[in-house]
C-alpha cells in the first residue's frame, strides 16, 4: 500500500483581497513552485482583456508604442533567479505591534523570471531629455481606505533603476507562463527591491518628467518611524539583509543528539558573505556553513549548522546574516508605523528532552 504524501499549504492572512503566506519553513528548493509562492494583493484580481495582452509605453518618449505579447516573446530575453519579498514580511514580529497583514516569515518566494529588459524597450521608443521617472500601472484597481476615488496599483522607478539591464518585463516564471494570480501575462521584476516595485498585470508604462506622487508611492511604502506622525522619513526600496531558521521549527521538541539547523539568508545589496548562530543570547557567535547558488547574484543563500546537544533543557537559537558590503542584521529592528523592512536577528526556541 502506497503511503500518502504529506504536503504543506499556504497560510491564509486574508481572503478578500487574497493574501496567502508561503510555507517557507518546508521548502528547500532554490525555485519556489508557483503553488507555494506567497500572494499579496491590495485589490480583487483584475478582469483581463486578451485583446490587450501587452504593454503600452508613452509619455516622455519619441515614439509611443504598444508592444503586444507575441512581439515581446520574440525579443531577446534573459532569465534571472530572484527572490521577491513583501516589504511587510515578518511584520507580526514588531514590538509594539503594528497594523497590517500579520506576516510571519513566509512573505518571500524565489524563482526564475524570464523576460525582456525594460531598457531594451525604452531604447526602441526613445527617451526624451525630460525623462525623470518611469511609471508602471497594473490592471488591478479598487478603493483604497480613506479615499473616495478608485486607484490602479501604480508605482514609479527612478530612471537609473528603470534602465538597469536586469529590470525586466517578465512573461515566464520557472519556464512557464506567469500564473494569473502572480501577474499574468506580464509582470515588472525589479531585482534587489522589495516586491511592491514588481508591478503585476502590467499594462501601461509612462515615462514622466516629474516625481510620481500616487498613494502607493508617497503614502504607503514609506517608513514612518514616529508612531504619532504622518510624515514619512524615506521610501521603502532596497531589501534589507535578512535570514530565517527554517528547521527546526520554533517551539519544537527535540531529542538529545545531532540536529541540522538550516535556513536561508538574503540581501538587496550584494550576496550573503556570512551567517552566524548564537546559543547564549547573542553573547558569542558561531559560523554556519554557507551553500550559495553558484552564478546567481540575486538569489538567497542556504546555510546549515550541525548542532550536537547532549544536555536536556530549553534553548534559544539566534541567527544573523551579513552581506558583502558589511550590512548585518541588528538585534533590535527599525520600528516603523506601517511595519516595513523587519530584519532583526531571527531566533527560535526549542526544548530538548
Amino acid at each position: 500500500m502506497r503511503e500518502n504524501k504529506i504536503i504543506p499549504y499556504l497560510s491564509t492572512k486574508k481572503l478578500y483581497p487574497e493574501n496567502q503566506e508561503s510555507p517557507i519553513h518546508f521548502l528547500d528548493n532554490g525555485q519556489t513552485p508557483i503553488h507555494y509562492f506567497y500572494r499579496r494583493n491590495h485589490f480583487a484580481y483584475p478582469i483581463l482583456n486578451p485583446l490587450r495582452f501587452g504593454v503600452e509605453i508613452s509619455g516622455q518618449v519619441s515614439q509611443p508604442r504598444f508592444f503586444n505579447l507575441n512581439e515581446l516573446l520574440s525579443m531577446p530575453r534573459k532569465s534571472l533567479l530572484i527572490p521577491l519579498e513583501c516589504s511587510g514580511n515578518k511584520r507580526a514580529k514588531f514590538t509594539p505591534e503594528v497594523f497590517g497583514e500579520q506576516w510571519q516569515d513566509g512573505a518571500i518566494s524565489q524563482g526564475k523570471w524570464t523576460g525582456v529588459s525594460l531598457t531594451y524597450l525604452l531604447e526602441l521608443v526613445g527617451l526624451t531629455p525630460n525623462a525623470l521617472e518611469v511609471l508602471f500601472q497594473g490592471s488591478d484597481y479598487g478603493n483604497k481606505p480613506g479615499k473616495l476615488e478608485k486607484f490602479h496599483f501604480e508605482r514609479s522607478l527612478p530612471l537609473e533603476k528603470a534602465l538597469h539591464p536586469d529590470t525586466i518585463i517578465a512573461f515566464q516564471y520557472n519556464d512557464n507562463p506567469i500564473s494569473f494570480k502572480h501577474g499574468y501575462p506580464l509582470r515588472l521584476i525589479v531585482p534587489n527591491w522589495y516586491a511592491m516595485a514588481s508591478v503585476k498585470w502590467l499594462n501601461r508604462i509612462k515615462v514622466i518628467d516629474h516625481h510620481f506622487t500616487g498613494p502607493f508611492q508617497t503614502e504607503d511604502y514609506v517608513y514612518y518611524p514616529d508612531k504619532d506622525s504622518d510624515v514619512g522619513q524615506f521610501p521603502v526600496t532596497t531589501i534589507n539583509v535578512n535570514s530565517i531558521i527554517q528547521q527546526p521549527l520554533d517551539l519544537a521538541i527535540l531529542e538529545t543528539g545531532t540536529h541540522t539547523i538550516q535556513g536561508i539568508a538574503w540581501s538587496g545589496l550584494g550576496p550573503i558573505s556570512e551567517v552566524e548562530l548564537s546559543f547564549d543570547q547573542s553573547e558569542t557567535w558561531i559560523k554556519a556553513s554557507l551553500h550559495p547558488l553558484s552564478n546567481q547574484k540575486y538569489a538567497w543563500s542556504r546555510w546549515s549548522y550541525e548542532w550536537k546537544v547532549s544536555q536536556k533543557g530549553e534553548y534559544t537559537i539566534y541567527v544573523r546574516a551579513r552581506d558583502s558590503i558589511g550590512r548585518v542584521q541588528p538585534i533590535t529592528p527599525f520600528w516603523n508605523r506601517k511595519g516595513y523592512g523587519y530584519n532583526a536577528v531571527s531566533h527560535i526556541k526549542v526544548k530538548v528532552n
